[in-house]
């Protein structure tokens, strides 16, 4: 094995690595008892699992994961035994009680159920709410950019929460919110909004509703909203941080979870093969011209635009955007315009918005916003491509966790000529270059 460490000794380590949490614990003020238990054996595990197979129907297993193993035609055997080996980590973990989100509650049922069969205590099962990461969808381990993690440093924090999604007036898919509403609110009873004396100056919030709904009215900006999140959370993890600080704790967090080995050529004899899906390229985009059937105010938020949008399909789309500020709806109307149509659609206040309609934009006070314009000429339907990617197959759908817009994203610029590129290669149509009106050297969102 080498350098290779056996499956017993993994799981004491992870085991052991869970002072991170009790860490977490102690910040939010619960006293903890000390413990002399330590974890049974890898082979003691193996043959309850044996034990606990020969119980267990396919039935029960499949009900107990529906919501945490992925649903498929043919599932593979490791989804079905999933819910029975996190029912086995209460006994050798060693742990009173299991925390997790409502969507594992079938599995604690089947703890309960099936423990006390193999002569084991049923434990405690203490669920929360699934609330939305900080992208937009689903809070994910797997997804680093959508969590806080108990050992970020301040300025990580800082970093997601500004990458955050947090749409002026939006509340719904609004992770910074909902830790507000289910980090903060429960452990501190209030809530500061901290801004500058021109803009109002700080706020208390005593309740959260009201909270939501001064953003909601946007009399609460995002940037307030984040920055005032970020302070808050930086508090509270900071002690955790802080006992995370003596060297012993630090080794056992490398060696419990190791970074992943950066493998850049891969093995000798086995180069590693990338696939058109696996590469960041524009070709992945679609991207098409739009014409704007109709344009009015969305009924819930006084700074969205709800839209019909034919792009050359059966139904035009249903588009939201953000452009109140910016265009009267007398512009809008009518207009050909530039559509990213495979992101995966998305509710905002309440409407689902099925594509995403592309702008040149510059941050600035005040911000200026311009849609970008096809060639004269264009139909609706007609594909937008980047020079030298014109032969690609775009996704079907573009999966949240992949981010690859948002990977590309950040080389689409406004050139001096007012073209869109990306890498100073234009955007295109048949018929010509994709262009914006007056914002050189702007961003394209």
């Amino acid at each position: 094995m080498g350098e290779q460490r056996s499956p017993d000794e993994k799981l004491q380590l992870i085991t052991r690595n869970l002072q991170k949490r009790q860490a977490s614990w102690e910040s939010s003020g619960v006293l903890m008892r000390s413990s002399s238990s330590s974890p049974g054996t890898f082979r003691e595990y193996t043959l309850d699992v044996y034990r606990l197979s020969s119980m267990v129907t396919e039935h029960d297993a499949k009900k107990a994961g529906a919501e945490v193993v992925k649903q498929v035609e043919h599932p593979l055997l490791s989804g079905l035994l999933y819910p029975g080996l996190q029912a086995l980590d209460e006994e050798y973990l060693k742990v009173d009680a299991q925390f997790g989100g409502v969507d594992q509650r079938k599995i604690f049922t089947l703890a309960e159920k099936y423990l006390p069969s193999l002569g084991y205590t049923k434990r405690i099962h203490m669920m929360n709410p699934m609330v939305p990461g900080l992208t937009g969808g689903k809070m994910s381990s797997s997804e680093e950019e959508s969590k806080i993690d108990l050992l970020d440093k301040n300025q990580e924090v800082k970093k997601k929460l500004k990458k955050a999604f947090c749409e002026p007036g939006n509340v719904e898919n609004n992770g910074v919110l909902s830790f507000v509403k289910h980090v903060l609110f429960p452990l501190h009873s209030e809530f500061i909004i901290k801004r500058d004396p021109k803009w109002g100056g700080d706020k208390v919030y005593t309740d959260y509703e009201e909270v939501e709904r001064d953003f909601a009215a946007e009399q609460v900006h995002p940037g307030d909203l984040k920055a005032s999140v970020e302070l808050a959370l930086n508090k509270l993890l900071d002690p955790i941080r802080k006992k995370f600080e003596m060297p012993a704790l630090k080794k056992l967090t490398a060696s419990a979870y190791p970074e992943p080995s950066k493998n850049k050529g891969g093995a000798k004899g086995n180069p590693k093969q990338t696939t058109d899906e696996e590469e960041v390229i524009p070709s992945r985009l679609d991207i098409r011209v739009g014409k704007v059937i109709s344009v009015e105010k969305h009924p819930d938020a006084d700074s969205l635009y709800l839209e019909k949008i034919d792009v050359g399909e059966e139904q035009p789309r249903t588009v939201v955007s953000g452009l109140v500020a910016y265009l009267s709806q007398e512009q809008l109307q009518d207009r050909l315009v530039v559509l990213l149509c495979n992101l995966k659609p998305q509710k905002m206040r309440g409407i689902e918005s099925q594509a995403m309609l592309l702008c040149a934009s510059i941050e600035e006070e005040p911000r200026k916003v311009e849609p970008l314009d096809p060639p004269e000429g264009s139909a609706p339907g007609d594909r937008v491509y980047v020079g030298g990617y014109e032969s690609g197959k775009p996704d079907d759908e573009l999966k949240p966790k992949k981010k690859v817009f948002e990977k590309l994203q950040v080389d689409l610029k406004i050139s001096d000529e007012c073209f869109a590129q990306w890498k100073e290669q234009n955007l295109m149509t048949k018929l010509g270059q994709i262009t914006c009106k007056t914002l050189k050297g702007g961003n394209i969102c």
